[in-house]
């Protein structure tokens, strides 16, 4: 062998496997949070909405008691409060995920 020689291959070939099984976990990690789903509610329950891991809203349920017609700006509130709390559910268990398969500091 020369000096200055690769003994066994070339360099770099494991930080490219773990660079693959990285991705593998990713993808992984995808399929398995995009099966979730993500419940949140507002005005004590009067509005609950219903995110799925893909970040699409499911669906939302509004209690009878929500509907007041004479103040249509509070349920809208309230319907805007659950689905951001329920996008912000999804977000946390990603961002949770992804901490535990890569690197700290590696940008995604």
């Amino acid at each position: 062998m020369a000096k200055g020689g690769f003994r066994g291959g070339m360099p770099g070939g494991n930080m490219m496997k773990q660079a693959q099984k990285m991705q593998e976990e990713i993808r992984k990690m995808q399929e398995e949070l995009e099966s979730k789903e993500f419940t949140a509610s507002a005005g004590g329950g009067a509005v609950k909405a219903t995110m799925i891991g893909t970040r699409s809203l499911k669906s939302i349920e509004i209690s009878p008691e929500a509907v007041d017609p004479d103040d249509l700006e509070m349920l809208q509130d309230m319907i805007v409060a659950a689905v951001n709390e329920a996008i912000a559910m999804s977000e946390d268990a990603t961002n949770k995920a992804m901490s535990r398969i890569t690197p700290m500091g590696f940008p995604f």
